[in-house]
């Protein structure tokens, strides 16, 4: 569920998405006004379901297929650099995962949920931060400083910051976690100075990169090794390992310390902490732990980061078009120069061809013959990380207390493992924080499990089934009891307006992800995320398929490598000049 170094709790990042986890979504008002911004059409809604023809001329300098967060940065920054960009997306409205949906009044975030770092900016800030200060956006957000846990040893209020944390340790794990609880802080607080020290918009995918980032950074990264003093700078050679390393060679032991590390590594990036790369860890800890952190929701909801992404690309030139289901890529004399929508209509790609789809949905798009057979079988035997059940609600809030909180994490058995299927459920009630978000005195709330339910219970069930539904209505109660703890007795479950329960069949139906997955289990020591370049010339990849992998701060660094790639080393100096970075 991605948190990564802009910490974003997300089940369903990257590819396109459809505006809907479940049957009835319409889009907000608000969004109705920005897609027909999007369109040489005029927009209305009864025209939003029969669409379909091309808006603009059929041809772009570069062709992204897909509106996800990574799509959308590296669209943006194309842009920017005055490239002709055409955005692909595939259903009625943009976004990906990051999508928002309205029913009845209630508008619904899709998937990212708990963010920090928007308001970051220079050599450190994160790199959604970068592109959208890129772009001259910003997101007018609400502050706040923690989230709510339920875990076997008890319920507290986890709170971010230096200090704060250590009283619940104290109260709720003992004096053995605080003491390793401080030893961890004081090995990684000081790495994060060499993991932050290179600005993610400085990277591209050629030798060019040695200019933009290894000349331009090295007296701030030699700096940082200097601070850090020689076991600073030892431990800086782990940022590339998997973090349970620095872990076990502190010698921490206590149980909750090791489980409370192995969820928050979950949490960003859908593996435990044997599996995901220091850096990524160390990032986070810096965005939560240091003096003057604090959280971050967007007002109006996820969907205004997809706003102001688009708002960034349009106003330097840049287009998309929805409903433009991409059916295949054109490939000619090896090289990718266009694509095919399924409607039949052919989009020239005039440099290049950015597919912000998974690798397997990628691949899918690609004639067989087209491909190298070794590209093909890494693909197919990259492993997959499960999918995701979901509840999305809309409820009065009457008998609600009214301290309740946005964030709330549930984990049932720590002896099951956080990656366990039914063990861990998330949930989110943004109308705390940004009430327009649901009818006067009303809540939405989002309940899922983090890429942890399994897809084989469900591959080859008919939707209609009563199969399905029974399956649907087993697999959703652990979120249900999860939402009665946090709520409590006001809560009934047969007083919502609004009851959706999307399944993986539903990640798979309307995400276009392959086994309806949340992205590649790839494990930092075993294997890395692959590049962002293909063996067939001008077709490049980006998202959470590509380095550096899951979370919405990592799709964004990959949309911003392959948009840095694309042009010239001087272009992109300049924009890291305007930048200030």
């Amino acid at each position: 569920m991605a948190l990564s170094s802009t910490l974003y709790l997300n089940p369903l990042l990257s590819s396109s998405c459809s505006g809907k986890l479940g049957a009835g979504c319409r889009s907000s008002p608000r969004l109705r006004t920005f897609l027909a911004r999007t369109s040489t059409d005029t927009y209305s809604p009864s025209k939003e379901k029969t669409i379909r023809s091309f808006p603009g001329k059929p041809e772009a300098d570069v062709v992204i297929i897909g509106s996800g967060i990574g799509g959308l940065c590296c669209a943006g920054l194309l842009a920017r650099y005055q490239q002709d960009v055409l955005v692909l997306e595939s259903h009625d409205q943009p976004g990906g995962a990051a999508h928002a949906f309205d029913i009845k009044g209630y508008k619904f975030d899709s998937g990212p949920s708990l963010f920090s770092g928007f308001q970051s900016r220079g050599l450190q800030a994160n790199p959604l931060a970068q592109v959208l200060d890129a772009l001259g956006e910003s997101i007018p957000c609400v502050n706040y400083d923690s989230w709510m846990v339920y875990v076997p040893e008890g319920e507290f209020l986890s709170r971010i910051g230096p200090t704060e944390f250590f009283k619940d340790l104290e109260k709720y794990a003992g004096p053995d976690a605080v003491q390793e609880w401080q030893k961890l802080l004081e090995a990684v607080l000081p790495l994060s100075k060499a993991a932050m020290a290179l600005p993610p918009l400085s990277v591209r995918g050629d030798l060019g990169v040695l200019s933009t980032a290894a000349a331009r950074y090295a007296p701030s990264l030699l700096k940082s090794f200097v601070q850090m003093g020689p076991q600073g700078a030892l431990g800086a050679t782990k940022l590339l390992r998997p973090f349970s390393e620095i872990v076990d060679s502190l010698d921490l032991k206590d149980p909750f310390i090791r489980n409370w590390v192995d969820l928050l590594a979950f949490l960003l990036a859908g593996v435990k902490s044997n599996g995901i790369l220091s850096a990524e860890m160390i990032y986070m800890f810096a965005e939560w732990y240091k003096p003057g952190c604090s959280l971050e929701y967007p007002l109006h909801g996820s969907g205004a980061i997809v706003e102001a992404l688009i708002r960034g690309m349009q106003k330097f030139g840049g287009r998309i078009s929805l409903q433009s289901h991409v059916e295949s890529i054109a490939i000619e004399n090896g090289r990718a120069i266009g694509v095919k929508l399924r409607s039949g209509q052919f989009i020239r790609a005039k440099k290049a061809v950015v597919s912000n789809a998974s690798m397997w949905d990628t691949l899918s798009l690609l004639p067989e013959e087209a491909v190298p057979k070794s590209y093909s079988d890494r693909v197919n035997a990259t492993p997959q990380c499960e999918s995701f059940m979901h509840l999305h609600l809309g409820f009065d809030s009457e008998g609600i207390r009214e301290d309740l909180g946005i964030h709330h994490i549930v984990v049932n058995d720590w002896d099951r493992g956080v990656d366990a299927d039914q063990n861990v459920v998330l949930i989110s009630v943004p109308s705390v924080l940004s009430p327009d978000l649901a009818p006067p005195g009303k809540h939405v709330l989002h309940a899922y499990t983090p890429g942890t339910e399994p897809y084989g219970l469900w591959e080859g069930l008919d939707r209609k089934s009563s199969e399905y539904k029974k399956l649907k209505e087993e697999r959703s109660e652990v979120m249900w009891r999860a939402v009665e703890r946090v709520l409590g007795t006001g809560f009934s479950r047969e007083k919502c307006e609004v009851k959706l329960v999307g399944t993986p069949l539903t990640h798979r139906r309307f995400l276009r992800r392959n086994r309806g997955t949340y992205g590649p289990a790839i494990q930092a020591g075993k294997d890395s995320f692959p590049g962002h370049s293909t063996p067939i010339a001008q077709l490049y990849c980006c998202g959470d398929s590509t380095f550096p992998g899951i979370g919405v701060p990592a799709v964004a660094a990959s949309g911003a490598i392959v948009a840095n790639s694309l042009v010239s080393v001087s272009k992109h100096t300049e924009l890291l000049d305007a930048v200030g970075i």
